[in-house]
């Protein structure tokens, strides 16, 4: 009944599995692909007529973790997955990039990648298998796509790469956690974070990436080999004509547009040139030589050739820097006053504000994951408003975009925040982008950088951020530094490095052509290097390291270590014992499991007193020292006193003054404030304290005093005796007999 066929290779040390023909037999192209014991099914399907009125590959790629891959059932009410997760969105985003350059110009028709995770060991992180199986899928499946690609993640552990390291070593053992696809003979995609290591280390791992994911290439050849369908029956749209005669009308003026620097004018006048080309071969009455679509898409290669050419040919840009400039660059901090950390960055015409908030561990973020629930500690949210590009727009829940610029500031300063017990802050970091015309991710780390900053966050290093472009043409290239919105849209590649000025935090790359070499990649990094150093100069301008103190409204925090069998004592029953501390103190209180206590508070006096009461719950009181203390129950025996936090301990009627005393009520009462030795514990644990050997105004003792008194009237030393305590009057015996 299935025509089942398979593939089979070691790779990393471990078996990877390709496999079509079994399941979801009716989509153009299906593959389930198994590593270690985690499997992805990967389909495609593709509309058979192409979608009328668009100018562009329409696309989408859909990946989802299900629960049961882990033998979980999901959190919420309706315990049910829902809306795409945070890395749902960006393992996406990861597949459609290397994946979408390698369809054939010109092919237009709706096109659906759906990749679900069926089950995962917990060891192998789906991500790298999804954009295998999607490569198979859809080199299976006769849509005009010119692969395969391949994928690997790469480590570096004790100065060696390791290929497709298990999700642990990735968390605990690397520096390194970088993610490569490409061809056989090119690189596509990069995506990264590393803990500040050179050019030299980034470029040898993407290299030994695009080595090891050859195998992987050839199995999947293979496979196509023995399943895959008859290429669909597509041929590339010709539009050779209307692109020359768009050239022969436009191209001077094209030219001139293109050499305004300010951003609206130059929009202005490129979209009154078109309007001329529009007009020339489209009018609205006669003959029209070429389709509005046809004009539309040649114009679009018309404005791609004359900004290509120019740059390749005269080293000069659109705003007339040459290839390596930065655009002027203006840092600003503390510019919002209620803030915890704020600064406004502005590099040429992006610009971010961004802020830094600080909270306590109810703060950080509950993170519900195939691997279990986990918290995160470091936020950085990403907002692109229409009004940065002049434009309107729908406002609402981020988009893929946002997620996936988000996410790359994250892992660009991750590497550099302080460790959790050292500064023991959830910490949030919203960039809102103001004006955008070029890389506002990257202005987003530098804003971020100097934000955390301004909020007295203890950086490692500052990290600054820069985007590279290429124009490739043959054998010719220009790689460009800090590239513009239009050198982004029009060149080959948007290559983005951030790091500090001891090494690289991330680095992405998407290419937009069949793949850069190793030379051009070389090229890119070491321009990029001179870029950050000069941004990380000019950031310096503002701020150059973390203020000394938190900003007056952040909120302080106190660690303190408690033993992890006190826990009980603190919280106390139901929940007692901590609402009461927090109550009375103000005070936000956080107890790990460890015994770790996290006290939060804008008033140092808030979190002082929840410091002693937390303290005098679980420390121990020394004997021989002297306490306050307050009586709060006369027994005929002696006086309860409350001294140490929930302590209370006895002191004996014989220990209440120096001379003999007849009744209790007759030295203390309930509620007076006194002053207690603490004499130490009986063999029964009951506490012992003393008054008469404590001067009641000075608190001084008066042991010494004492001895030296009765020393003076030749007065023994009196036997110490255990106090009679609870334990009820004196039993009357009758004469002792005799015993024979």
């Amino acid at each position: 009944m299935f025509d089942v066929q398979r593939e089979e290779l070691m790779w990393g040390d471990r078996k990877l599995v390709l496999e079509t023909g079994k399941v979801a037999r009716q989509a153009d192209g299906a593959v389930i692909a198994t590593y270690g014991e985690t499997s992805v099914l990967a389909t495609v399907v593709a509309m058979k007529e192409p979608k009328a009125g668009i100018d562009f590959m329409p696309l989408t790629v859909n990946y989802q973790e299900r629960a049961y891959a882990a033998g979980r059932i999901p959190g919420g009410y309706f315990k049910r997955e829902g809306r795409p997760s945070e890395k749902e969105t960006l393992v996406s985003r990861l597949i459609d990039r290397p994946i979408r350059p390698l369809f054939v110009e010109g092919w237009r028709n709706d096109t659906q990648v759906t990749v679900t995770v069926l089950s995962h060991d917990l060891e192998n992180d789906p991500d790298i298998l999804a954009m295998v199986a999607t490569s198979a899928a859809l080199t299976l499946s006769g849509i005009p796509f010119m692969g395969p690609i391949g994928a690997a993640r790469v480590g570096y552990i004790n100065g060696s790469y390791k290929l497709n390291p298990l999700v642990a070593e990735t968390k605990e053992e690397s520096s390194l956690d970088l993610v490569v696809a490409g061809t056989t003979d090119a690189v596509l995609m990069v995506e990264s974070e590393a803990r500040e290591l050179s050019e030299d280390v980034m470029l040898g791992a993407v290299m030994f990436g695009h080595k090891h994911f050859q195998p992987v290439i050839e199995a999947i050849i293979r496979l196509a080999e023995k399943a895959a369908k008859e290429p669909r029956d597509f041929s590339p749209p010709e539009n050779a004509d209307a692109e020359k005669a768009v050239l022969d009308i436009c191209e001077a003026e094209l030219r001139d547009a293109y050499k305004k620097t300010v951003k609206q004018e130059r929009y202005a006048a490129v979209d009154a040139v078109k309007a001329k080309v529009v007009v020339a071969l489209c009018p609205a009455e006669g003959e029209q030589k070429f389709s509005p679509e046809q004009v539309k898409a040649a114009f679009k290669e018309a404005q791609s050739k004359v900004v290509r050419w120019n740059i390749l040919d005269t080293k000069s840009r659109i705003d007339g820097r040459d290839l390596s400039t930065v655009r002027p660059i203006v840092s600003e901090v503390g510019i919002l006053p209620r803030a915890h950390g704020s600064a406004l960055f502005t590099r040429g015409e992006t610009q971010a504000a961004v802020v830094a908030t600080l909270g306590t561990g109810e703060d950080e973020q509950f993170i519900d994951a195939l691997e279990g629930t986990y918290k995160e500690r470091f936020l950085l949210h990403y907002n692109f408003p229409p009004y940065s590009v002049g434009e309107t727009g729908r406002m609402g829940s981020p988009g893929r975009r946002e997620i996936g610029h988000g996410k790359l500031a994250w892992r660009a300063i991750r590497p550099v925040l302080p460790p959790a017990h050292e500064f023991p802050y959830t910490i949030r970091v919203v960039s809102e982008i103001t004006e955008s015309n070029g890389s506002s991710s990257m202005a987003s780390v530098c804003g971020g950088s100097l934000s955390l900053m301004d909020a007295g966050v203890p950086l490692r290093r500052p990290v600054a951020g820069i985007a590279m472009g290429l124009i490739l043409e043959g054998e010719r290239f220009a790689v460009l530094s800090d590239i513009l919105g239009d050198e982004d849209h029009l060149g080959d590649m948007d290559f983005k490095v951030a790091g500090t000025d001891e090494g690289i935090t991330s680095l992405q790359m998407d290419i937009k052509i069949a793949g850069i070499t190793e030379e051009i990649m070389k090229v890119a990094l070491a321009q990029a290097k001179d870029g950050r150093t000069h941004i990380l100069a000019e950031m310096s301008k503002a701020l150059t390291a973390a203020r000394p103190e938190l900003g007056e409204y952040a909120p302080r925090i106190e660690t303190m270590q408690i033993p992890t069998d006190k826990i009980r004592d603190v919280i106390g029953t139901g929940g007692k014992i901590i609402r009461e501390i927090v109550e009375k103190t103000g005070a936000k209180i956080n107890i790990e499991d460890t015994g770790i206590v996290k006290i939060a508070s804008s008033d140092g006096k808030a979190i002082k007193a929840a410091y002693n009461w937390i303290r005098s719950i679980v420390a121990e009181p020394e004997a021989g020292t002297i306490y306050d203390g307050t009586i709060v129950k006369i027994m005929e025996f002696g006086a309860f006193v409350n001294f140490f936090g929930a302590k209370d301990g006895l002191v004996h009627i014989s220990e209440l003054a120096p001379q003999r005393v007849a009744k209790v009520s007759d030295v203390v009462s309930e509620g007076q404030k006194v002053k207690v030795k603490f004499l130490g514990a009986d063999d029964r644990g009951k506490i012992r304290l003393s008054m008469k050997v404590v001067d009641q105004e000075t608190g001084e003792d008066l042991t010494e005093k004492q001895k030296a008194e009765r020393a003076a009237r030749g007065e023994p030393e009196p036997e110490e005796r255990e106090p009679r305590g609870d334990r009820g009057p004196r039993r009357e015996r009758g004469p002792r007999r005799d015993r024979d």
